[in-house]
C-alpha cells in the first residue's frame, strides 16, 4: 500500500495511473475505520484493483457548536486496517485548504431538512470536500455509505450538477450482530447508552412497514420519542427511505431503512 501525504503528489499519481488506463475506485472517509468501512472498500475492489482511500477529518463540516477534537482518530490502526482491505493508495493530506480559501460548494435542495436542519453548513463542507477530493483522485468510481444517505444524495446531486465524471456508489448498511448501523461514533456509547441505541434501529424497521408514508413517520416519531435516554431530533420519510437522527447520551447517531411502501 502506497501512502501519499500531500495533495500536489496525489493528483500527480491519480494521473498516472489514468495515463496507463487503469480505473480508479474511490473510499473517501474521515478515518476511525470499522467494518463497514472496510465494506466499502470490499465494494470498491469490484469496480478497479486499484482503490485509493483518503483519511482527512474535514474542519468545514463541524459546524460551531460540534467539537472537532472530539472525532475519534486511530490513523496507526487505521493504515494497518487499510492494507489488510485491499486498498493500494492512502492519501492522509494534513491539509486540503488554503489560508486563505474563499470557495466553496453549496447544495440548495438535497441539503435542505433533516440533518441539515441541525448542522447548519455541514452539507456545504462536505459538498466541498468531496469535489475536492474527486478532483486529486480522479476516480472512474467513488463509494459512499447508505448510512449517510443524505450526504449521499446531495454528493450525487453535486456529481450530477457539475458533471463531475465518476459514478457514484451506494454501499449498503453495515450492522453489528444486533441491528446498530456501524458508526465511529458507536465508541462513545457506554453499555447503557449502546442498549438504548438498539431501539433505533428496531424502531425504524417496525414503523417502516405502515402502510402508509405518513403513519410510518407518526410512528417512529412517536416510538423514539419514548424511548427513556434518548432524544429526538427528526424522522424524515425522503426517497423511499425513513431516515432519523438522535441523540443517546453526547453521541448523534443516525440511522435509515427502506419503506414498505415508499409512496403513499
Amino acid at each position: 500500500m502506497k501512502l501519499i501525504t500531500t495533495a500536489r503528489r496525489m493528483q500527480r499519481e491519480a494521473l498516472q495511473i489514468r495515463r496507463k488506463g487503469q480505473k480508479i475506485a474511490f473510499v473517501p472517509t474521515m478515518g476511525a475505520l470499522h467494518e463497514g468501512h472496510l465494506s466499502l472498500v470490499r465494494v470498491a475492489r469490484k469496480y478497479s484493483p486499484v482503490v485509493v482511500m483518503s483519511i482527512y477529518v474535514n474542519p468545514t463540516q463541524f459546524g460551531p457548536e460540534e467539537d472537532i477534537s472530539r472525532y475519534p482518530r486511530s490513523l496507526d490502526r487505521d493504515k494497518e486496517l487499510a492494507g489488510q482491505a485491499g486498498v493500494t493508495h492512502l492519501f492522509v493530506p494534513a491539509g486540503l485548504y488554503a489560508s486563505d480559501a474563499s470557495t466553496s460548494v453549496l447544495e440548495n435542495d438535497c441539503s435542505i431538512g433533516r440533518c441539515g436542519s441541525f448542522r447548519p453548513g455541514h452539507f456545504s463542507g462536505v459538498a466541498s470536500v468531496v469535489t475536492i477530493l474527486l478532483n486529486l483522485v480522479q476516480p472512474d468510481v467513488a463509494v459512499f455509505g447508505q448510512k449517510d444517505a443524505q450526504q449521499c444524495d446531495v454528493i450525487e446531486r453535486v456529481v450530477r450538477d457539475l458533471h463531475l465524471p465518476v459514478k457514484v456508489v451506494r454501499a449498503a448498511i453495515l450492522r453489528d450482530s444486533r441491528g446498530l448501523a456501524l458508526s465511529s461514533r458507536n465508541r462513545y456509547l457506554s453499555p447503557g447508552d449502546y442498549e438504548t441505541a438498539l431501539a433505533l434501529p428496531r424502531i425504524l424497521k417496525q414503523a417502516a412497514g405502515k402502510e402508509t408514508v405518513g403513519s410510518a413517520e407518526k410512528a417512529a416519531r412517536q416510538a423514539l420519542a419514548r424511548v427513556p435516554g434518548m432524544k429526538l431530533q427528526y424522522v424524515e420519510a425522503v426517497r423511499g427511505r425513513l431516515c432519523a437522527a438522535v441523540l443517546v447520551g453526547k453521541t448523534r447517531l443516525i440511522d435509515n431503512v427502506p419503506l414498505k411502501r415508499p409512496h403513499d
